[in-house]
């Protein structure tokens, strides 16, 4: 260890850290390597020095050639299944001692009792499905000998809906492989929510979820005075929406605008693949 704390055997440069990439962080902490990961990859731990997370750290690693990685999730979409990552402890670098033997009886079992279950791929929204409150059909019985019981097929019928039930989805967002939130769509001018308390986010989300569980066409509330009385005049089959009219010349700008976008994401990732044939030349 030299004076300011940092190991004799680390260069300069790599101790100095990355320059801060927002408020409240230092200009970096010392780079040190982690066993737990294959040879040359290396961990930092940084303090914030400001804010209100001030003596809060944030760890990163950093791949042999560079490359920074933020969170566990990112880390092992980089890897794959080249290192198992279940028992690895992203903060402190090391493998948990615990999830280590959990993971070597789960394999052994895997490996005894080898199973084709498929992946859970269910996509089902959250939406409270209330007990049904209805009468149900019923058999009639009597002790005359030469009457037939007869049972009426009990009909198939779908469960009411909790109203508002989109209101779950507020405060949920997608982001990108990096963990960025991506920026929310913009709805077109027509569409107006209803109901209390109604947000574009939350219209958003009620738009998308009706478009993902129906295959009725999407028209809005049909009753304006459903923000009289939401209990009577609701519609859930349709989103929280005042009723709207799709036109032609919509759809010819909704085209266009589809158009451009798979234009930039064609040049997007032609960018890329040249960025990764570069970097495969300098290595």
């Amino acid at each position: 260890m030299d004076g300011a704390g940092i190991p004799s055997g680390i260069p300069s440069g790599i101790a100095a850290g990355m320059a801060p990439g927002s408020a409240g962080m230092t200009a970096g902490g010392a780079r040190c390597e982690c066993a737990a990961l294959p040879p040359g990859w290396r961990k930092e731990e940084v303090i914030r020095k400001s804010g209100l997370s001030a003596g809060k750290s944030d760890v990163y690693y950093y791949s042999p050639s560079g490359k920074k990685f933020r969170s566990k999730p990112q880390l092992a979409r980089y890897l794959g299944s080249a290192v198992d990552l279940s028992a690895f402890d992203f903060r402190t670098g090391k493998l948990m001692a615990s999830k280590v033997q959990k993971s070597r009886q789960r394999l052994r079992a895997e490996a005894l009792h080898p199973s084709k279950g498929k992946p859970d791929l269910n996509t089902t929204l959250p939406i409270r499905q209330t007990a049904s409150i209805f009468k149900q059909p019923v058999t009639k019985v009597t002790n005359h000998p030469s009457n037939k019981v007869r049972a009426d097929p009990q009909r198939v019928t779908e469960q009411p809906r909790q109203l508002f039930w989109e209101k779950r989805l507020q405060g949920l967002s997608a982001s990108d492989v990096s963990e960025q939130i991506l920026k929310s769509m913009e709805l077109p001018k027509g569409l107006q929510g209803v109901g209390p308390g109604s947000t574009d986010e939350a219209l958003l989300s009620a738009v998308a979820s009706a478009l993902h569980t129906g295959a009725a066409p999407i028209t809005g509330q049909p009753s304006a005075a459903v923000e009289k009385n939401p209990a009577v005049w609701l519609n859930t089959a349709q989103p929280l929406c005042r009723a709207f009219v799709v036109t032609d010349e919509d759809i010819r700008k909704q085209e266009e605008r589809v158009q451009q976008v798979r234009k930039r994401l064609e040049e997007a990732l032609m960018a890329d693949i040249l960025s990764r044939a570069a970097d495969g030349d300098e290595a």
